[in-house]
């Protein structure tokens, strides 16, 4: 993986979830049962979180070992292959508490600058 593939994974994997919590952002828990709109964009939003985490090598991911890979990794494998067995209560946590710290994590490991977090 080169520099610049991995800047462009972790990049993305910052942007998708910061826009995951813009998106949830006034919105409630039940949401997602009642408006299949914000659903699939939510889930749309984690699927490629899951996937940029994917591609980032596994020295990378020692390097950022605070991450939580397999979690990011698995949460994408079960929306896409486990679509009709998603629990919306544990989305919910997620994108509430643990994409903040995602992004923050991203931020400390040095690669993904304040400057090119979307506001």
């Amino acid at each position: 993986m080169t520099r610049r593939d991995l800047e462009l994974s972790l990049r993305q994997m910052q942007e998708h979830a910061s826009e995951a919590i813009a998106l949830a952002r006034g919105r409630r828990r039940n949401d997602l049962d009642t408006d299949r709109t914000f659903n699939l964009a939510l889930v749309r939003l984690l699927e490629v979180v899951g996937e940029a985490a994917s591609r980032v090598s596994p020295e990378e991911r020692v390097r950022l070992s605070r991450i939580p890979w397999p979690q990011i990794i698995g949460l994408r494998n079960r929306l896409i292959h486990g679509y009709d067995e998603v629990d919306h209560d544990i989305l919910w946590e997620i994108v509430g508490q643990d994409l903040p710290n995602l992004i923050e994590e991203l931020k400390r490991g040095g690669t993904i600058s304040e400057d090119t977090a979307p506001s």
